[in-house]
């Protein structure tokens, strides 16, 4: 799966489903967001997965504009490759959620590759307190809550951005989604090396018990032969025990706030470069290499920096 052993480390930033009150180290602003992706580059993030937030509520914001007041300053910060959302927030239609990355042309895009219920309520249960009333308005309504990526979703994201030579972060929360990836590569719509993200502990998508993630590689592998590279993130409390399983079985690393607030058990992670330091420190102890930018260029076929629309 990796190449000469050398291992993506992706960082997502900021996300769309940690509220502002759960961690004070979750970057909101402009200016958060371009320092905190500047320091995950520099602790050892290959590629940068970006949301946009209202700097003055922390609401997920996916108008260009708002992605527009970070994108020139990470590019003139770091050589990473930038890579923006399509999957947005699971309250927005996938017309809205594609502008960002059809305005700016990126390296890579997210897109998620099927449906699922989506649900956050259960960290009520943790988070009694908060700041703003969107927060707890936000997770409550996730009981009821399902995040489309219809067929037509899919498609549509795909026909909108693929001219720009973008190339996709296919999300699959569980292992219809692979089925749904090799769906549309049978039909000529998405073309090899894959960058397959297996997202796991969400509630609503597949589990994070080590045979879950067991299982989706072997799908995986079943389905797309060669012809992809395979990176996991794990939700919450088990982000590091996933990114040691699957870099032990060659896989690829997404780590960051978005995914989860931690640095081990009960620990607040400080920053986004906290994650990738720990995500390097596996890497490296099991006698591999952390990919560079340009090297994770050449294993994912991007089109490079000096392509992109910002």
């Amino acid at each position: 799966m990796t190449q000469d052993g050398k291992v993506i480390i992706t960082c997502a930033i900021t996300g769309a489903i940690h509220t502002p009150s759960m961690s004070p180290h979750l970057p909101v602003t402009p200016d958060e967001i371009a320092a905190e992706a500047i320091a995950a580059a520099e602790a050892g993030a290959a590629i940068l997965h970006l949301h946009a937030r209202d700097p003055e509520t922390g609401r997920p914001d996916q108008t260009p504009e708002a992605f527009g007041r970070f994108l020139p300053r990470i590019k003139q910060g770091t050589n990473a490759a930038i890579n923006i959302t399509t999957g947005g927030s699971p309250y927005m239609k996938a017309e809205e959620r594609v502008l960002p990355a059809a305005t700016y042309k990126p390296e890579v895009a997210s897109l998620n590759m099927g449906s699922i219920n989506f649900g956050l309520y259960h960290l009520l249960d943790k988070y009694k307190e908060f700041k703003f009333d969107w927060e707890r308005e936000h997770l409550e309504a996730t009981r009821d809550l399902v995040f489309r990526n219809s067929f037509q979703d899919i498609e549509y994201i795909l026909e909108t951005c693929y001219d720009n030579g973008t190339r996709f972060e296919f999300e699959c929360y569980d292992i219809a989604h692979l089925y749904n990836l090799a769906h549309f590569a049978d039909r000529g719509l998405v073309k090899p090396p894959f960058f397959v993200q297996s997202v796991f502990g969400l509630l609503g998508g597949i589990g994070a018990h080590p045979e879950d993630v067991a299982h989706m590689k072997r799908t995986a592998d079943r389905l797309l032969g060669g012809d992809y590279r395979w990176s996991v993130l794990g939700a919450g409390a088990s982000q590091l025990r996933i990114a040691a399983q699957a870099a032990a079985l060659g896989g690829n690393i997404r780590v960051g706030l978005e995914d989860s607030l931690w640095a081990g058990k009960g620990v607040l992670a400080r920053s986004n470069a906290d994650q990738v330091t720990l995500a390097r420190k596996i890497i490296e102890g099991l006698g591999m290499k952390v990919a560079t930018p340009d090297e994770a260029r050449g294993i994912l076929s991007l089109k490079g920096g000096d392509a992109v629309g910002f």
